[in-house]
């Protein structure tokens, strides 16, 4: 019997790339409610959950019903661009979508984002059907670099956390992948330092044995670190 085998895919910035939607809902939300913030502010935010985001950004004022509206708020304009515009996936990924499933690997989305962003991005994608499970922010009390999200996605496959490889372009997601005991493959389009097993610009730039060599090359050397 083949022991199962999964990747574990991050969402923005890695299938896609939605900073500028991002960046547009943040500044449009918080400025309706005469808050400012920098491109830096927003850039040093990405892959973490909104509460942290928010209480960090807002200090005091971040009461929980203030930091639960604006949550909403912001994500419902972000789902509008993408429902509004469309958004096509980064290079590489429409290929190892498709190449993983014929070589018999489970995939599923774990990610900072809530559930109705996940799924209206895979609805604009045409991807749902490459995912066995799904794990959002509301399915996890921790957000990255805590592991809860890989281990919580792991167990759903029913596969063990030293036979999954994380996907990610942010180093708390890759830094969450290591403490779950997983290997990583960081996708780093600006060059960006990432502490990833493999690192890549750009998925298109893997070999086609990537994920198979990496599971091998880390066989039985993993080891889960909270």
């Amino acid at each position: 019997m083949i022991e199962p085998r999964a990747v574990l895919w991050d969402l923005d910035g890695t299938l896609i790339d939605s900073e500028e939607f991002h960046w547009i809902a943040w500044h449009d939300t918080l400025a309706n409610r005469g808050v400012s913030i920098t491109r830096e502010q927003f850039l040093s935010s990405f892959g973490q959950r909104n509460d942290a985001i928010i209480s960090r950004w807002l200090g005091a004022a971040a009461t929980p019903d203030f930091i639960t509206e604006i949550a909403n708020a912001k994500e419902e304009l972000f789902r509008d661009l993408i429902r509004k515009n469309g958004i096509p996936p980064l290079p590489g990924v429409a290929t190892w979508l498709r190449r993983l499933r014929e070589q018999g690997w489970f995939q599923a989305i774990a990610s900072s984002a809530p559930r109705l962003n996940v799924d209206t991005v895979l609805d604009a994608l045409g991807a749902a059907q490459y995912f066995e499970g799904i794990v959002s922010a509301e399915e996890v009390h921790r957000g990255k670099p805590d592991p809860e999200v890989y281990l919580t996605a792991a167990s759903r496959l029913e596969t063990p956390p030293s036979r999954c490889i994380v996907v990610e372009d942010a180093a708390a997601g890759v830094d969450g992948a290591r403490r779950a005991g997983m290997g990583s493959i960081g996708v780093s389009r600006h060059g960006h330092p990432l502490p990833a097993d493999i690192v890549v610009q750009s998925l298109d730039l893997l070999a086609p044995d990537a994920f198979e060599r990496l599971l091998k090359g880390r066989s039985g050397c993993i080891r889960p670190t909270q």
